[in-house]
């Protein structure tokens, strides 16, 4: 334990200035997100450009092309604040059955297609893993456009996947990132859940 938490401290002095500022940018993008303020846009913009950018020469193929979803959806997001932010939000639901099986085949067909990709046409040396972390992730999201509760269980089935890999890809401030996200997650999940069981009990 204890020269495990030497290399990790080793690892922390050796971070350039770029993983710094990219993780910072996200620590900010949450931060704006929770007091409700728009500036969460342009941090989660910039945030979305440097990861891209390390993710990409850490041979991190899959989760640079899910940063880019990312990024679409930061400026959609910007844009519908500065316009539509008075417009009624979709209901907190659960996923019905046709939903999860639309679910399960994002994360088959992703896993697959993105595992394939990166086998052949990269060299990357975690395809399989790079590959599922994003499709988990493209499912959750999906989830989480629709406003269903279980885009908690997916996003985070992804962050438990993605702590060990960022690790092992020598980003050690993305790992303490996404463990900090899938905390923000399990309490996004029962956050909802209250919300949800008041919903359901006032019939609004």
């Amino acid at each position: 334990m204890k020269d495990w938490f030497q290399i990790f401290i080793s690892e922390l002095k050796n971070i350039s200035w770029l993983e710094w500022t990219g993780v910072s940018f996200g620590i900010a993008e949450v931060l704006f997100a929770k007091a409700n303020k728009i500036w969460l846009y342009p941090a989660g913009i910039i945030a979305v450009i440097i990861s891209s950018y390390l993710f990409i020469i850490s041979g991190l193929y899959a989760e640079s092309v899910l940063n880019l979803y990312y990024l679409a959806m930061s400026i959609y997001g910007w844009w519908h604040w500065m316009y539509k932010r008075n417009s009624i939000p979709l209901a907190i639901s659960r996923a019905s059955k046709k939903e999860w099986l639309i679910t399960l085949l994002i994360v088959v067909a992703g896993l697959v297609i993105l595992y394939l990709c990166l086998l052949h046409f990269t060299n990357s040396t975690v395809p399989l893993m790079d590959a599922w972390i994003s499709a988990t992730a493209w499912a959750g999201m999906w989830l989480l456009a629709k406003r269903k509760i279980e885009n908690w269980i997916l996003l985070n089935i992804s962050n438990v996947f993605a702590i060990p890999l960022l690790f092992y890809k020598q980003l050690p401030l993305y790992a303490l990132l996404t463990a900090f996200l899938f905390i923000v997650a399990v309490f996004g999940y029962f956050d909802w859940l209250k919300i949800l069981k008041r919903t359901n009990e006032t019939g609004n």
